[in-house]
């Protein structure tokens, strides 16, 4: 049962003021955001706590000073028979509440730590004096970076990752996956009094040399013959998947799109977007028997592609 005016540090005929100030001192220099290492700090954080608590309350602190409540704020004599020098009529049954006080730290906390992301002592019945205690601080959260290759994350392919103490796991991507995106292991951090931290892995999609993203649609420029393209075709396309043939209408022109479904990523509200495939004809610079058609060829002549442009 300690004595709260001892575990402040004041006299028992202390002002309201200097046991605020002893108060304020000691909340300082024990703050568990301060003592993340140091569990003894948070157990003596709780305990200047709830000797501030009680002594701050007029009613708790005359109780005690006349032997009816202990530093714990329990009764000296819960069932009415002799203990502490004025504690209860002999014989005399008395009643217990069990309450939370609903006492506002604000003003001294908003001073120590400048207000938000403070932690402030919480409630809780530490006996039936209703006694505040600080919640065990949790370890510290840690950060990964995670490269992903742009077909796994388009495919949302599990990835293996190392964590800080050996252990390996097989993370799970999540729709809509891009760079950037954050995903959060529960437990996994560093170890605290209060609970393990969170591990924070941050996603990095590393770009690719011929796809790229479009929302969630893949683009790829596939370059096509001059032959395929005039007499049609079936040609062999990557995808994130893997290849798959693709027919090219007979009459294709470069810009042609065509598409395939269900080759994109997949988003977040669990459809996938498809695959855009752009064909590029692919006229060989230096072939002399088509120089010799197309200038024999007379079917041009009376076709121009530009009209549309005005000129």
């Amino acid at each position: 049962m300690a004595d709260p005016y001892a575990t402040l540090g004041v006299a028992r005929g202390a002002s309201e003021a200097e046991i605020k100030k002893a108060y304020r001192g000691l909340a300082k220099e024990l703050h568990p955001d301060r003592n993340k290492d140091n569990p003894k700090a948070a157990e003596r954080f709780s305990q200047v706590t709830a000797a501030y608590d009680l002594l701050t309350d007029k009613d708790k602190r005359a109780r005690f000073d006349r032997g009816e409540i202990d530093g714990d704020g329990n009764p000296t004599s819960p069932f009415g028979f002799g203990g502490h020098p004025g504690g209860g009529r002999p014989g005399g049954s008395q009643h217990f509440e069990f309450s939370e006080e609903g006492l506002d730290l604000g003003d001294i906390f908003d001073g120590l730590f400048g207000g938000g992301g403070r932690q402030r002592p919480s409630g809780g019945f530490g006996g039936f004096g209703g006694q505040r205690r600080a919640p065990p601080q949790k370890g510290g959260n840690v950060s990964y970076r995670l490269a992903v290759a742009f077909e796994d994350a388009a495919a949302l392919k599990p990835q293996r990752i190392t964590l800080q103490d050996g252990a390996t796991i097989d993370l799970k991507l999540p729709g809509g996956v891009e760079t950037g995106t954050q995903m959060r292991l529960g437990g996994k951090g560093q170890p605290g009094p209060g609970g393990a931290g969170d591990a924070i892995v941050t996603v990095e999609v590393r770009p690719h040399r011929f796809f790229t993203r479009d929302g969630d649609n893949v683009r790829v420029d596939l370059p096509v013959t001059l032959s395929e393209a005039l007499l049609g075709a079936k040609v062999k396309v990557p995808t994130v998947d893997g290849p798959v043939m693709l027919g090219i209408p007979a009459g294709s022109n470069s810009g042609k799109v065509l598409r395939l479904k269900g080759k994109g990523f997949h988003g977040k509200s669990g459809t996938r977007g498809d695959q855009l495939v752009t064909l590029i004809v692919d006229i060989p610079a230096d072939d002399a028997a088509l120089k010799a058609f197309v200038g024999e060829w007379e079917g041009d002549a009376a076709r121009n592609p530009r009209a549309a442009l005005g000129v």
